[in-house]
């Protein structure tokens, strides 16, 4: 192999390397913001609990009746809170699943075209070894037959 067909060989494999990296960047951003929508579920989850106690527990007493409706109102702007936070974290979920998508295409197709590439330069390896020794036979025979005729 040439020295220009080794640079591009490494400058591939440095690509490849790139992309590889950022490939897995974005799984590890994904995974972050799968984590913290699944908090941001729970913690909503355990609003609507909380709330549904915390009604229950009003019915009991008339303090609990007369408190209950401003409990609810500090609750409710906690919800819509956390119901945006959800949002936010759905649209970054999709911004970084189609960007993982794009870089998962992009490293398939690099590593497509290297795999290819690989195989032309083998090809041509062993069409230059294999030259070299049709060249070795050629030469062998001439000198056998240029001893025999001296």
């Amino acid at each position: 192999m040439n020295d220009k067909a080794r640079f591009n060989v490494k400058r591939t494999e440095a690509l490849i390397r790139s992309r590889r990296f950022r490939v897995e960047d974005l799984r590890r951003r994904l995974a972050t913001v799968e984590t913290m929508r699944a908090d941001a579920e729970k913690k909503l989850t355990d609003l609507e609990e909380s709330v549904a106690r915390e009604r229950q527990r009003a019915n009991d007493t008339d303090i609990g009746r007369l408190a209950f409706p401003s409990f609810l109102r500090s609750i409710d702007s906690r919800r819509e809170n956390l119901k945006a936070t959800l949002k936010e974290l759905e649209r970054e979920r999709e911004s970084v699943d189609g960007s993982l998508t794009t870089a998962e295409g992009e490293l398939r197709g690099l590593e497509i075209a290297s795999e290819q590439q690989q195989r032309r330069n083998d090809e041509l390896e062993q069409r230059r070894a294999e030259a070299q020794l049709q060249e070795m036979a050629i030469v062998r025979h001439l000198r056998k037959h240029a001893l025999r005729g001296a």
